[in-house]
Order: C-alpha cells, then sequence, then structure tokens
C-alpha cells in the first residue's frame, strides 16, 4: 500500500546487483543441505548418492548461470549487459577471484547448463539436469538408467520443483522497485 502511495523504491544497477548477488548466496547457502537431503533420499538412486555437505557451489553458480540467461527478459540489451557485469564482479569479489576467472566459469556454466539441456530451452530443466550431471548422479542409478548416463524422468521431475524455488522473480522486485541508472560521482 504504502508503495502505491509513495511510489517504488529507487535503486540504482549497483544496489540491484547486491540484492541479487546477496540473495542468491544467501539462499543457496541456507537451502543447500535440504536440495542435498531431497538428492541422497530420493527413492529413484539404487545407492545413496555421494555429496559432500560444503558442495554447494555448483548449485550456486547453476543457479546463477540459469538466472542470468533469464535478465533478457525482463532487460534491454544495454541494460541486461551493464547488470550482469555488475552481478559478476560482485561474484569475482565473492570468489576472491578476477572479473574475467569468475566471467569465464559462469560462461561454463551456462554453456554446459544448454548442452546437457538441448534441444530444450526449459531453463528449470535445464537447471535439474545440470545437477544431475554435475554431482555425477548417474552412477547411484539402477542399471538401465545407469548405462544410458540419462537421468531418470521422476528425479528430473522432482528436482524441477526445487529448482523452480531458484528463479528471481523480477516480477516481483519490479512491483517494489525502479531501477535507476547509477548517477557518476565524478
Amino acid at each position: 500500500m504504502l508503495t502505491t502511495l509513495f511510489g517504488k523504491k529507487k535503486l540504482t544497477e549497483e544496489k540491484t546487483a547486491n540484492i541479487f548477488v546477496n540473495t542468491l548466496t544467501s539462499v543457496v547457502d541456507n537451502t543447500f543441505e535440504e536440495v542435498r537431503n531431497s538428492i541422497i533420499n530420493d527413492p529413484v538412486f539404487e545407492k545413496q548418492p555421494e555429496i559432500n555437505t560444503n558442495d554447494s557451489d555448483k548449485l550456486l553458480m547453476i543457479v546463477l548461470a540459469s538466472n542470468l540467461k533469464l535478465l533478457s527478459k525482463y532487460f534491454s540489451a544495454s541494460e541486461e549487459m551493464l547488470l550482469k557485469g555488475k552481478i559478476i564482479d560482485k561474484f569475482s569479489t565473492v570468489f576472491g577471484l578476477e572479473y574475467d576467472q569468475m566471467k569465464t566459469i559462469i560462461s561454463k556454466y551456462s554453456d554446459f547448463c544448454s548442452r546437457v539441456n538441448h534441444p530444450s530451452k526449459n531453463i528449470i530443466y535445464g537447471m535439474s539436469k545440470a545437477i544431475f550431471f554435475k554431482y555425477d548422479l548417474g552412477k547411484y542409478q539402477d542399471d538401465y538408467f545407469s548405462q544410458l548416463n540419462a537421468p531418470n524422468p521422476i528425479f528430473l521431475k522432482r528436482m524441477d520443483s526445487i529448482m523452480e524455488n531458484y528463479i528471481w522473480d523480477w516480477n516481483n522486485f519490479f512491483n517494489k522497485y525502479k531501477i535507476s541508472p547509477s548517477e557518476d560521482k565524478s
């Protein structure tokens, strides 16, 4: 209600990138154990998958790369490029890497998600498949799917319902905030 009375709060691209990075990082850190438990206890696996309790970086990179792919749905090409650059810069700081190193890692994850998802363009389905392959889950399945090195569709369906929760809700964000260009402080 107050938003409609006083307008939306204005955020710079810099602050938007901060919110995006901090929220994604926090959400993955706070939910990885639940995702891990869902995977290792999934009945499609004949043997319990071995996923280290501190191996959340793969999930974070899959979530990040997938959400960056979706920016083009909500932003013009120039806005997308600017925001993506700021997000990558902030993630490079989080991981203690150079910008170009972080950009390369994200690009590799993005390419990987697209490759394992081909020919589908469904981002969530791609995230689920990337989880399957990045955590090397094929060897824990029954012989049929293990020999195919393909995820059991039942597992993918369950992962899809989990991965949906990691898609950034830009529509909700835009209901609360208006992104304005960063002010030049020279």
